[in-house]
Order: structure tokens, then sequence, then C-alpha cells
């Protein structure tokens, strides 16, 4: 009898939080990603028109913003891995960790993607009009993207906590 798992050391609620973080990872860092393809991509295809040659060196923001949604994806596919019913032993700690793993790595992607965004479009508009923005606008970009990366280390972090 001392061997039975019981409702109140493994709650079924941390399966949901352990979901819900998994579903989060993927959800926010998409949007980010999303908003700045969107955001940097049509303001490529604006540019393409009058400076054609520019293309491929515009190219990089709708890479990084595509670069946030990958670390999402990494994160939900850990803790996905991970989930295992409360009946095996899958504890509601376990569920919170996950579902601020989740929460870290989506939110920072976000707030990552919006600002690959802007200076994905300001940038490349900047850019066909002086070429000499490129470097400016690739190390502001990276200090964009070093913000979803945080957020993946953090992630990380509190995935690999037991």
């Amino acid at each position: 009898m001392a061997d039975l798992i019981t409702e109140e050391e493994y709650p079924a609620y941390g399966i949901f939080c352990g979901g819900l973080g998994a579903a989060s990872a993927m959800i926010f860092s998409a949007m980010g990603a999303a908003y700045g393809t969107a955001k940097s991509g049509s303001t490529i295809a604006t540019v393409a028109v009058a400076r054609p040659e520019l293309v491929m060196k515009s190219i990089i923001p709708v890479v990084m913003a595509g670069i946030i949604a990958i670390y999402g994806l990494v994160v939900a596919v850990l803790i996905a891995g991970s989930l295992d019913s409360p009946s095996e032993g899958y504890t509601a700690y376990q569920g919170f960790l996950h579902l601020g793993a989740g929460l870290s790595v989506g939110l920072s992607g976000l707030a990552a993607g919006i600002a690959i965004g802007i200076v994905g479009d300001a940038g490349v508009r900047g850019n066909a009009q002086q070429p000499r923005l490129f470097v400016g606008m690739i190390l502001i970009l990276i200090f964009a993207e070093v913000l979803g990366l945080y957020g993946l280390i953090v992630a990380i972090y509190l995935y690999t906590k037991k």
C-alpha cells in the first residue's frame, strides 16, 4: 500500500502546466518570428522593386526572425518529450518548471521577434538609401536576437532542474 501514487503527491494539474509550457514556448516564439518575418519581408518586397540587387542582403532580418522560432521549437520538443502521466511520476513541481521554461523562451522570443521586425523594417529601408548603414543594421539585429537567446538559456536551465 505504501507504493500507491496518490493525487496529493502527483496532482493532475502538473501535466497541464507542463503541456502549457510546451505550447507557450512554440506559440509565443512563433508569433514573434512571424511578426519579424512579416514586417521585414514586406519592406524587402517594397525595396526590391527599386533596388533588386539588395534582396539577398536584406533577407538577413527574416533569417534571424526564423531562428527565434527554432529556439521555441527546441524547448517545446524537450518539454513535450519529458511529459509523463501523473501515475508515472510527473510532479506538479516539474510541471511548473516546464511552464516557466516555456514562458521564458516564448515571451522573450515574442519580444525579440517584434524587435527584429521593427529594426529589419527600418534597416532595410535605410540600407536602400545609404549602403553604409548595413553593418549598423546587422549589429542592432544581433542585439535584438540575443534577447531570444537569453530566454532559451533560462528555459534550458529551468528544464534541467529536478
